[in-house]
């Protein structure tokens, strides 16, 4: 397996292997998921599938070429990987949807968010069966029974639910953990494996509706979970970049990771167990090679993070701290959630070529000046770029406008974008511009 998948212009928030172990699909900040063919040691871009409108959380295969991802734009989204466009996409109420799962015969997804509910698709008729109510919080993760009969979901309400499948009416409460369940999967044999905010991590009888085996915690909340597609092994990622792997069998701990620039947002294990693929605030995704463990395992991050710049000045430390997530400097990324900042002064919003930019900024009657980001900062993209993909970011200070804009004049004019990102926290900014 390739020791890192590069190509992501933003933290990646998940990344999934198909069965056979050929592909991966990983999600990102940027925008976009990634389709990958895994050959040996070899990755490599099959396509980019672009059209959600804020960071992409989570992406799945689908079977027969498809795969569903869903994104804090508050949409589901259904893939055609061959062809690499969107097949159908199903808006919420606009709450961020954070978790995707499908059945095993690939008939029916379901996703879990933000405004308290799950919702289940009939993805052959792309269509939305129904929205699950019943949670008294955010609903943070959802798995359907490896029957297909039965969908779970979990909350910030720290209960674990089951919905009949496929008409969605609910069953009831499967257990409560007491705080926030964060992430779940359901296993063979009646049961399910979870892992909670308060770092609590443990697998459930389903009949019994009580813990069948209580897991070593974790120091931080438990952000991961990952089942090998044999199913003899499980992993758990948590906020401090630890990952622990057990045997299904007996739960017994097998090994165990520290990556000391976590968190672990994403997870996924080899049809055995013995490999493994963990995501978080890089811009790409790690190896970790579990069985048989190497003597040295050395990770790759850049610290700190473009976004994490501490010492600048006033206006470099606002471009890292409030843009470079979004944006580069420099004249050729064209990955990042946002188009590069390069020469932006002057410029039409909405007239990068390349960039794929939402309809309301490409009919947008504004040309970059200061006088206009200033506005942009000051008022909100709400505002001054209504219906666009830019987040709601603001800048109450004058002071801290200024110096950032000050810094933009600097550091977009012809040859100063050539810097590498990075440097002294200047990199890139919102969604679009």
């Amino acid at each position: 397996m390739p020791q890192h998948l590069k190509g992501h212009g933003g933290p990646v928030k998940s990344v999934a292997l198909s069965a056979d172990g050929t592909r991966a699909l990983t999600a990102s900040f940027d925008y976009s998921v990634i389709l990958w063919r895994i050959e040996g040691d070899e990755a490599t871009v099959e396509k980019r599938l672009e059209g959600h409108e804020a960071a992409v959380n989570d992406a799945v295969f689908a079977g027969r070429g498809r795969a569903v991802s869903v994104s804090d734009d508050g949409s589901l989204a259904v893939w055609d990987l061959a062809a690499g466009t969107m097949l159908a996409r199903f808006q919420g109420d606009g709450q961020k949807v954070v978790d995707v799962a499908v059945s095993r015969d690939a008939r029916y997804a379901a996703s879990a968010g933000w405004d308290d509910t799950a919702r289940l698709y009939d993805i052959e008729k792309m269509k939305e069966i129904a929205v699950l109510r019943g949670h008294r919080g955010n609903v943070n993760a959802v798995d359907f029974a490896p029957d297909g009969t039965h969908l779970f979901s979990a909350s910030y309400d720290g209960t674990i639910r089951s919905w009949s499948v496929p008409d969605g009416a609910p069953i009831g409460e499967v257990y409560d953990n007491g705080w926030s369940v964060n992430v779940l999967r359901a296993l063979a044999g009646g049961r399910l494996v979870f892992g909670g905010l308060d770092g609590s991590l443990g697998v459930i009888d389903i009949a019994r509706g009580d813990l069948a085996k209580v897991l070593p915690r974790h120091e931080r909340p438990v952000l991961a979970l990952a089942v090998s597609a044999d199913g003899e092994r499980a992993a758990s990622g948590d906020g401090d970049g630890r990952i622990r792997v057990f045997s299904t069998r007996d739960w017994a701990l097998e090994e165990e990771f520290d990556n000391p620039y976590g968190p672990v947002w994403g997870l996924a294990l080899s049809r055995d167990g013995s490999e493994a693929l963990y995501a978080g605030l890089d811009d790409f995704v790690s190896f970790w090679q579990v069985a048989p463990r190497k003597p040295f395992e050395t990770v790759e991050a850049t610290v700190p993070r473009r976004f994490q710049v501490e010492g600048a000045d006033l206006g470099a430390r606002q471009f890292a701290r409030k843009c470079s997530v979004c944006h580069t400097l420099t004249p050729d990324d064209g990955n990042r959630a946002g188009p590069t900042l390069y020469r932006i002064f002057g410029r039409k919003a909405g007239s990068v070529a390349g960039y794929h930019y939402s309809p309301a900024l490409e009919r947008a009657d504004i040309v970059w000046s200061e006088e206009t980001i200033a506005r942009l900062f000051d008022e909100g993209p709400d505002v001054v770029t209504p219906g666009s993909k830019m987040p709601m970011q603001r800048i109450r200070s004058l002071e801290e406008r200024d110096a950032l804009i000050a810094f933009l004049k600097k550091a977009t004019a012809p040859g100063a974008g050539q810097r590498r990102q990075g440097e002294a926290g200047k990199n890139e900014g919102r969604k679009e511009e």
